[in-house]
């Protein structure tokens, strides 16, 4: 009996544990944007179109301190560079008869947690399907978006009591990517992680964040080709 494709309730199912990362950090940025100066609709803007997680913070910062906004641009998209790959690296486990229809549409929205998430059912052997993807990716943005709006409107004052909460917001998107990357481990890709993650922090420490998180990718990727 052959299984049945996961429909997009089943994506947006799946795609509550992201809701419940993304919620509280988008909060945090609302939060950030609006002490940096940034209006509600400026802030919520931001959400919508960049769409990046950490990078949007990094985006924050660009501009309220004065950065042009080609310079601010550019090292966004530097820092952003390895979402390019999480498509071929997706459809290569969904394999060849995977749907690719509408790969435009919710390509958009593979986040870093959504490509975990993603990645994680097909090697637990859940079927690739499309309507699942839009379903998972969705969630995750529409979690994103209304995590900014509450954050932007709730005051530059909101989480002035609360320090515990405000420390803890900054590490919660780590921690959820570091759960997802776990649910996929396995001893075969442990090497390719390990090469990966060794590059990464050597060349944040000695050059930059977003040259570690390029030429961490970049030495993950070459690793993975070799192990074939």
């Amino acid at each position: 009996m052959t299984e049945a494709r996961p429909t997009f309730l089943d994506g947006l199912t799946a795609s509550l544990p992201i809701v419940m990362g993304y919620f509280p950090i988008s909060f945090s940025f609302g939060v950030a944007a609006t002490r940096a100066g940034f209006t509600g609709i400026e802030a919520t803007a931001l959400s919508v179109i960049i769409y990046a997680g950490a990078s949007q913070f990094l985006a924050l910062a660009l501009l309220s301190s004065g950065a042009p906004v080609l310079v601010s641009a550019f090292t966004l998209i530097a820092m952003n560079l390895r979402h390019l790959l999480y498509g071929p690296a997706l459809m290569r486990e969904a394999g060849e008869a995977a749907e690719t229809r509408h790969a435009w549409a919710w390509a958009w929205g593979l986040t870093d947690e959504v490509f975990g998430q993603a990645l994680g059912a097909l090697a637990r052997g859940q079927r690739f399907s499309e309507p699942s993807m839009f379903g998972l990716g969705l969630g995750a943005y529409a979690a994103w978006i209304s995590g900014t709006i509450a954050g932007a409107y709730a005051g530059s004052g909101a989480l002035e009591g609360w320090p515990a909460v405000n420390a803890g917001l900054g590490f919660m998107l780590p921690a959820l990517f570091l759960a997802l990357l776990l649910s996929i481990l396995n001893r075969r890709q442990l090497p390719v992680i390990a090469v990966a993650g060794a590059v990464t922090v050597i060349a944040t420490l000695t050059i930059s964040a977003t040259s570690g998180i390029l030429l961490g990718m970049l030495a993950g990727a070459i690793a993975g080709v070799l192990r074939k």
